[in-house]
């Protein structure tokens, strides 16, 4: 045994020539597969960060906002008073009492003669009372209760344009028609209709702001 072999070893680990056996410990993998591991996670919350501040200031956060105003445009659109009706009565069921106001003879008789053609019914004809007679400059007043200024009183109204309607004290629901001097007659009956049927179409639905 040579005296470079270390004690306990006998000759099985004898030391020929110029080659040592190497006593290092072995490598710890466990250990760099820790440190690959680590600094690939640590580069991906970089790579991560810095798409986060490309998108945000490259414009991004605009895609946040055009969803957040679409939806708040649809609440508002959605929100919007929904399409009303008005219930008015029909021609058939308002009564008409005809005044003329004027010193014209006869217009109270042919106006309520038309008014009933065109489907209403008719109560008194006669001369205006002193309340208003030779004093209605207009081409007439449409006289009736509170409660007919939005309902009997529009429908008649549509029959003469320009006529001034007004609510007085009274408990019936007939209307009147008071004929004033520059009454020339009623509408026609095209014009007429039409003016009805506008007063009964559906109010249209709000609008979205143009912002929407």
């Amino acid at each position: 045994m040579s005296m470079l072999t270390p004690p306990g070893m006998g000759g099985q680990y004898r030391i020929t020539g110029d080659k040592y056996p190497r006593m290092r410990p072995p490598r710890r993998r466990g250990r760099l597969v820790a440190v690959v591991v680590a600094s690939a996670a640590a580069l991906g919350l970089i790579g991560w960060g810095t798409l986060q501040l490309v998108d945000v200031f490259g414009g991004g956060g605009d895609k946040y906002t055009a969803s957040g105003s679409t939806t708040a445009c649809r609440a508002r659109t959605e929100a919007a008073p929904a399409a009303r009706v008005h219930a008015l009565p029909a021609p058939g069921r308002i009564t008409v009492n005809v005044y003329n106001a004027t010193k014209r003879p006869g217009l109270a008789k042919s106006t309520a003669d038309e008014l009933r053609k065109r489907g209403f019914k008719i109560g008194d004809v006669g001369n205006a009372s002193g309340q208003y007679d030779k004093k209605v400059k207009g081409a007439g007043i449409l006289l009736g209760s509170a409660a007919a200024q939005d309902t009997s009183l529009r429908v008649l109204g549509t029959q003469l344009a320009g006529a001034e309607a007004r609510a007085d004290i009274r408990k019936g629901t007939d209307v009147d028609l008071v004929i004033g001097d520059a009454f020339k007659g009623l509408s026609q009956p095209a014009a007429a209709k039409r003016a009805l049927t506008a007063l009964t179409a559906p109010e249209p639905t709000a609008s979205p702001k143009k912002g929407c």
